[in-house]
């Protein structure tokens, strides 16, 4: 056998490398940037309206008293206030403190009703439709350009898987080299000026976000219309075949989301509902009592529902009772409590009880996923959320100025590569693998690529490595 013969790296490929990244990094920011600030913008307002300052009424005060009026009163006296309308839904109380909200379902619009549950005075009464939360949420997931898998929801799933690939290519930019340790990479030089200064805290704070981004993307992602609802999410479904020859709808539990608003578990969202009418289900009410708003709820509370939870009245005569509790619809700040129980309108009958332990492997890690990307678990969920919304702006702001600093006079400036560069087996492997989990992300690396392939080479090379090192480019 011959003897080894260690050989210096090769600085010029690894320039030629550095700049092809750095030019597919600078590809995904150009599409990307305007949509990672507008999501980042739109999720500090979402994380306000939601762990803030609810627009129901959630979190309005009420004097306790030793007692509470009744359901029965407790619906009386909304349906006073809305004689045409009929209880939709009731979502019980955070604590004693806290008023009781009702959903009344009427022909010009659903209203939500915030109650004392003491007085049954109301307290709040407004449209369930057209809030705040409800338009940027809309912006956050669709642009306003259709509903799930419409135009603008494609968009964003494009935009969140070239999101990825920025990821890649600028931890590949960051890493340390020539003897630079990674804290040291990990933290700005202040005393740099100029692009340079700029350029230190794009990359420190672009490396300590970039995990915490790929999580944001990859569960926004789980939402969306091709890699979450035709992929993820229908492999991830809860199969209703679980239940004991339980009749089905056609259809699913996310016909009980409100919008753009998701309050479903999403590994429930594509899982029909099931049937009343028939003989099936588990023993649930005593088959004396009287099927009421009022009955369920007490049923519910014997079962283990505590503090907020909420109950779906039947929508029509094969529709159930629902009674829920999960974080997805702010019930509590603990993903893996989360239940779901159908009840048989006529009989009684729990038709399913669905737990976090039943969920699949990749439901139970999208409900803890979801909890965490919508700062679900605490106040200290929605600081953190809120300081990384804030430093994706700033990473996005300071790649804009570097650009900006760098580009020649009415150019683009994108980098150019490496003269008579050609892609390592490797860089095309990764590329490949993310185009593959991502398919609308690797349509636009491809389209990326034609374009890039056509740029005549004087436009898109440039000198040698020691040319470039001596430029300072």
């Amino acid at each position: 056998m011959l003897p080894s013969i260690a050989t210096k790296p090769d600085p010029a490929a690894s320039s030629k490398l550095y700049r092809a990244m750095w030019r597919w990094h600078f590809y995904a920011g150009l599409f990307i940037v305007p949509f990672l600030m507008m999501l980042a913008v739109t999720g500090l307002i979402i994380l306000w309206f939601t762990g803030v300052e609810r627009e129901y009424g959630d979190w309005l005060k009420v004097e306790p008293h030793a007692q509470t009026l009744t359901l029965t009163q407790q619906s009386e006296a909304v349906l006073a206030a809305h004689p045409d309308g009929k209880v939709g839904q009731y979502i019980a109380p955070w604590s004693a403190e806290h008023p009781a909200l009702f959903r009344i379902d009427l022909d010009a619009g659903n209203r939500m009703v915030a109650l004392d549950p003491y007085s049954g005075t109301i307290l709040q009464d407004r449209p369930q439709s057209g809030t705040w939360n409800e338009f940027i949420t809309n912006v956050h997931g669709e642009l306003l350009i259709g509903d799930a898998g419409g135009p603008g929801d494609f968009l964003i799933e494009i935009a969140a898987s070239l999101g990825i690939l920025m990821i890649v290519t600028g931890t590949y930019l960051w890493w340390p080299r020539n003897g630079k340790s990674v804290l040291r990479a990990l933290l700005p030089s202040f005393s740099l000026k100029g692009r340079g200064l700029w350029k230190s805290l794009h990359e420190s704070i672009g490396a300590w976000i970039a995990i915490f981004l790929l999580f944001f993307l990859i569960s926004g992602l789980a939402w969306a219309g091709i890699w979450g609802g035709k992929f993820v999410q229908a492999w991830s479904t809860y199969p209703a075949e679980k239940w004991d020859n339980v009749p089905t709808s056609s259809v699913d539990h996310a016909s009980m989301n409100h919008g753009a608003l998701k309050e479903v578990p999403w590994t429930l969202e594509q899982t029909p509902l099931p049937l009343s009418g028939s003989t099936a289900g588990k023993t649930g009410l005593p088959s004396a009592t009287p099927i009421t708003l009022e009955s369920v709820a007490a049923f519910g509370r014997n079962i283990g529902f505590t503090g907020r939870f909420q109950i779906a009245v039947p929508a029509n005569d094969d529709g159930v009772w629902t009674l829920s509790q999960d974080s997805m619809s702010y019930d509590s700040n603990n993903p893996t409590a989360d239940r779901t129980v159908h009840i048989d309108q006529y009989t009684g009958k729990i038709l399913a009880d669905i737990k976090f332990a039943d969920y699949p492997f990749f439901g139970k890690a999208m409900a803890i996923g979801v909890a965490l990307h919508e700062g679900q678990l605490g106040w200290w969920n929605v600081a953190l959320n809120g300081l990384f919304c804030l430093l994706v702006i700033f990473t996005c702001v300071s790649g804009i100025v570097m650009w900006w600093k760098r580009k020649p006079v009415g150019q683009l400036g994108a980098p150019r590569y490496a003269r008579d560069y050609r892609v390592p087996a490797g860089v095309l492997v990764v590329g490949a693998a993310l185009a593959m989990a991502f398919p609308l992300g690797g349509l636009a690396i491809l389209t990326f690529a034609i374009i890039d392939f056509l740029v005549p080479k004087r436009f898109k090379e440039i000198g040698s490595a020691v040319r470039l090192a001596a430029a300072g480019d």
